[in-house]
């Protein structure tokens, strides 16, 4: 199989190619902006890669639509700091861009397996997400937050009605705060606008206050990206046709916590690791108001937690990590890439 990778060097994307290539004899073919995460991946014969962009490199891109077998289009700004700074980017890379890319795998009849999120489930009042019959609940139009999930889950409409009516074959996976290795860099932590386990690593590194914000009663499930992955590839394998125009969920339930307990699980974590047990002092955990942190724009989620029954019975597969296991692997890698840069 030929399976084309759209933002291949992102979290998601690099892991998979891995795991493709360790694991089958899939070739990948990939696009990104940069290629400081693929790692060996790149020596690998079985592995096409070529740095561009989605917005630039349309006529490459199509050929590779042609010529393979299933398309992950995984570029995406995922990240709520700018879903308020800059929503009209994120509207046009989310949306337009791979809108564009749905459209060829509708023209040339290609298998698109694509990222959907935990985030179209909004402020959805069930105690569990499930895929079929959840509803999705945002928020007022100048909670500007809400533009990334109104986003996927318009494409999500827009997939399934091709799907429905024999256009294209589709897979939908929401994932539900993956973590691991190389999740985001330091400097996109230093910018404020990373994901909360590695922002809240990153004030730990560097000394920081951790800032909760409305104070960390929020709730989240999560994943680690292994975990993830292996369901991923079992999607892509699609055993019997399973997966064919199906929405599954892809997180651990059991791994939920909050905010603040997740803030207190990392520091507890970090005064423990054998380069920081002797430090003199450590980040001081505070309460700020979403305003004073994100803006006007911004609207929290009191929690999201997946259902993953249509995963164990469609790709027999059970999140096998724990959430401090889950975290402690993370802030260990991210140490170990990203220390040597502050020192030096």
């Amino acid at each position: 199989m030929k399976v084309l990778i759209l933002g291949v060097n992102g979290f998601i994307g690099h892991h998979l190619t891995k795991r493709i290539l360790a694991e089958t004899d899939w070739s990948v073919y990939g696009m990104d902006l940069s290629d400081d995460r693929l790692g060996d991946s790149l020596q690998n014969p079985r592995f096409h890669f070529i740095e561009g962009d989605i917005a630039i490199n349309r006529e490459w891109i199509e050929y590779h639509i042609k010529k393979c077998d299933c398309v992950l289009p995984l570029v995406a700004i995922a990240t709520p700091k700018l879903y308020v700074e800059d929503p009209i980017s994120v509207y046009n890379l989310d949306f337009e861009m791979n809108l564009n890319v749905v459209k060829q795998c509708v023209k040339y009849h290609k298998r698109v397996v694509f990222p959907s999120t935990s985030e179209v489930y909004g402020a959805c009042p069930d105690p569990e997400f499930t895929e079929d019959f959840s509803p999705l609940v945002v928020g007022p139009i100048q909670k500007e937050r809400w533009i990334y999930s109104c986003c996927k889950q318009l494409l999500d409409r827009v997939i399934y009605a091709y799907g429905t009516r024999g256009h294209l074959e589709f897979t939908l996976f929401r994932p539900f705060n993956w973590v691991g290795p190389r999740l985001d860099s330091l400097n996109t932590a230093k910018e404020g606008s990373s994901r909360v386990v590695t922002q809240f690593i990153a004030e730990l590194l560097m000394k920081r206050p951790i800032s909760l914000v409305d104070g960390g009663s929020q709730k989240r499930c999560f994943t680690y990206v292994e975990d993830g992955i292996a369901a991923l590839l079992a999607i892509l394998r699609n055993r019997d046709d399973l997966c064919k125009n199906q929405i599954i969920n892809i997180g651990n339930p059991d791994n939920e916590c909050s905010v603040r307990e997740l803030a207190d699980m990392l520091k507890r974590l970090f005064m423990a690791h054998p380069d920081h047990r002797a430090d003199r002092e450590y980040s001081e955990i505070v309460e700020v108001p979403a305003q004073t942190y994100y803006g006007q724009g911004y609207q929290d989620i009191t929690a999201r937690k997946p259902s993953i029954e249509k995963a164990r019975t469609l790709l027999g597969w059970s999140p096998q990590v724990g959430l401090e296991d889950s975290l402690r692997m993370t802030l260990y890698s991210f140490l170990e890439e990203n220390e040597p840069s502050l020192r030096g």
